[in-house]
């Protein structure tokens, strides 16, 4: 009865899959107790009650809704009664995990401790959040629900654009010229010149061509030939010109995004815009003039936004819940409420640079079970400018926030005066805390959504950019991404387990350690190395073992697991394989021999073989 009723919850999960998952669950909460010294046998009696009847729908989406309270509580001082839904309580405190709890709050009144354990707070958000990202197809239900929130979504765009002044405009765009106004430049430069370097994304595309088929093109649009012209984008030389056949697609014939569901978690997917290939050809090369210029000495605040280093916000964040003078801020469905009036807007004194992020930008996206919509944000995610386009807005409205505490208007020197007290990083926003109501007051008032549950401004806790912080400490939780491998077939979940396992050792865990190490060693041989070894194996304070030397090299080997990436066939020659030549980056040599006969993403196999430890 008890498997019939867990094997009816959750269909796609097998048995095997489930006891390892409860097997963790007792072993990491026994890691846990032991750095607390606090007793969990009830609460893993209350776990294996609850997954019987609920299925891992309490491990992936009830527990991560607990340690999204206990953040809540954290922050505003206390716990109130609208919190931990669906737990029994015990005076002012559930009692699932009322052990932790305890350490952190007055189990009477509920008011936070003056001497919170850190050690607790971690625990809890530890147990409570390791499954939350493990990737998994969601139910037709939340799949539907999530693809109507991205339409309502676009409602809300287009009220927002009707209710904001002609004066919030007028402010926004003085800002942002004030920002961006010098690396816009430049690039409206390079556009103008036509000295824009295309190049094709890694990702699929609207069209369905595959990695090496991106390379013979043959569709262009009106809109990008008039920035464009595809003699000079898809030709690689004139001598193509007139074998080669580029139909030109007006407006009405233009091939719009395809907005497709890809697995995230238990809770919702995650909706990705796969964009026309000629479309993602452009915006890359836009992208990386972007790159080069937002993030160069071109600009005068290079420190505002981030594109790659996740460091500064995380340094940041730490600051913020040790002193308490930084905010961290988080926005919902941040790219899906980008309106592209605030794009144009904050481009409309570069033609060139304004026509050209334009002309490669979809207009229309396919909806599944809605049709083909025309869109009024810049765009979904998926786009490859969607990315440096929503950090320039964000930050633009970030100091506009400021101005209004300030009730004048900022000048340069005023700018510079944040450096290190604000900064942008996609949706993760750090503003001085002094400021943090503000700006989310101008955020909201452009029709922007920001998660108060994950926004902290006051208490001892931040997180930014996947670092969690308390009180100064570094209280980041270590995730399982996917379900427990049960077989060496299952590559992605055996990759996975053993960076889970490596994690839960940098982290202390040591009884989940010992427990992942005798299930993984069942499965591949699981010798210790360093981390920059090739090998799929374990790492140790303790150092490597040697198991032989290598003769040529001298250098210690052992017997274990490679991952083998090998590319599918993708056959490229004549004029595709000499553009591919001609958009070539730097000039190192491509080093796959097989690149013209093999590309694009491939399914990971692993391989038995000697290799070095180190």
């Amino acid at each position: 009865m008890r498997k019939a009723r867990l094997w009816k919850a959750y269909p796609p999960f097998k048995e095997g899959a489930l006891k390892s998952l409860m097997l963790l669950c007792e072993t990491v909460l026994d890691d846990l107790s032991t750095r607390c010294c606090v007793s969990t046998s009830r609460d893993l009696k209350t776990v294996t009650a609850r997954v019987e009847h609920e299925g891992l729908s309490f491990l992936m989406i009830t527990l991560p809704r607990f340690a999204k309270d206990l953040q809540r509580a954290i922050s505003q001082g206390g716990v109130d009664h609208d919190m931990f839904q669906g737990f029994t309580w015990h005076a002012g405190l559930p009692r699932f995990l009322g052990g932790f709890l305890d350490l952190v709050f007055d189990r009477k009144s509920g008011r936070l401790l003056e001497d919170a354990s850190v050690d607790a707070i971690y625990s809890i958000r530890q147990f409570s959040l390791m499954f939350e990202k493990i990737a998994h197809d969601c139910t037709p239900r939340r799949v539907r629900d999530t693809i109507g929130t991205y339409l309502q979504c676009e409602q809300d765009v287009k009220i927002a654009d009707d209710k904001i002044s002609e004066e919030k405009l007028s402010a926004f765009h003085r800002l942002s010229t004030i920002l961006w106004g010098n690396p816009m430049q430049h690039v409206n430069n390079h556009v103008s010149a036509y000295r824009v370097t295309p190049r094709h994304g890694p990702g699929a595309t609207a069209d369905r061509l595959t990695s090496n088929g991106k390379f013979n093109l043959d569709s262009w649009t009106r809109r990008l030939d008039e920035v464009f012209p595809y003699e000079d984008f898809l030709l690689a030389n004139p001598h193509f010109y007139r074998g080669n056949h580029v139909r030109i697609l007006e407006p009405g014939e233009e091939l719009p995004s395809r907005l497709v569901p890809v697995p995230k978690t238990l809770k919702a997917p995650r909706l990705i815009a796969i964009e026309p290939a000629c479309m993602q050809y452009a915006q890359q090369g836009l992208w990386l003039l972007f790159q080069r210029y937002l993030e160069g000495n071109d600009t005068p605040f290079p420190w505002l936004i981030g594109f790659e280093d996740q460091g500064p916000n995380r340094l940041m964040a730490q600051k913020g819940s040790s002193d308490g003078s930084l905010a961290t801020l988080d926005l919902s469905e941040a790219s899906d409420r980008v309106s592209n009036q605030l794009v144009r807007n904050m481009m409309s004194r570069m033609p060139a640079l304004s026509q050209a992020v334009q002309a490669s930008r979809s207009q229309k996206v396919d909806v599944p079970g809605y049709g083909v919509k025309r869109i009024a944000k810049f765009a979904s995610m998926g786009s490859a400018l969607t990315f440096p386009i929503e950090a320039m807005v964000f930050s633009t409205i970030v100091l506009m926030g400021i101005e209004r505490v300030l009730n004048r208007q900022l000048t340069r020197g005023d700018i510079r005066s944040l450096r290190g007290k604000v900064r942008v990083y996609g949706d993760d926003i750090i503003v001085p805390t002094d400021y943090a109501l503000a700006v989310i007051d101008e955020l909201e008032s452009f029709g922007f959504k920001v998660n108060r549950a994950k926004s902290f401004w006051t208490g001892k806790f931040r997180e930014s950019c996947g670092g969690d912080f308390y009180a100064g400490v570094d209280i980041t939780v270590t995730r399982l991404r996917r379900m427990p491998a049960s077989s060496r077939k299952d590559v992605p979940g055996l990759i996975s387990y053993v960076s889970f396992r490596n994690r839960c050792y940098i982290a202390g865990l040591w009884k989940t350690v010992r427990l992942l190490d005798r299930q993984i060693g069942r499965l591949i041989p699981f010798p210790t190395v360093l981390p920059t070894s090739p090998v799929l194996g374990r790492i140790s304070y303790l150092g490597f073992e040697t198991q032989r030397t290598c003769t040529r090299l001298h250098v210690p080997l052992v017997k274990g697991m490679i991952v083998v990436n090998r590319p599918p066939k993708d056959l490229l020659d004549g004029h595709g394989a000499l553009m591919k030549y001609f958009l070539k980056r730097g000039e190192m040599p491509i080093t796959d021999r097989e690149h013209l006969a093999r590309s694009g993403r491939s399914v990971p196999s692993i391989k038995r073989k000697w290799a070095s430890a180190v």
